[in-house]
């Protein structure tokens, strides 16, 4: 996966739960699971935006490149 979800990391410095952004966001638990741990293919602008305004941070604090060197690309 060359986009590295770091929302674990935001939640930790934030001391917030997944729980009270999932709340704080007006999204599922289970869709901010899937983004936490890598598994959703897709975020909107919006709910980046609203994640970013629930944590004071900017989509680069949530989001990094990591280049996959093993698929070649």
């Amino acid at each position: 996966m060359a986009i590295k979800v770091n929302l674990d990391l935001m939640l930790v410095k934030k001391k917030m739960r997944l729980s009270e952004l999932a709340e704080r966001v007006d999204i599922t638990m289970a869709n901010l699971s899937n983004l936490k741990t890598g598994k959703a293919k897709a975020i909107r602008f919006s709910t980046l935006e609203r994640i970013c305004k629930a944590l004071d941070c900017t989509p680069g604090d949530l989001l990094e490149y990591e280049p996959d060197f093993n698929k070649g690309e």
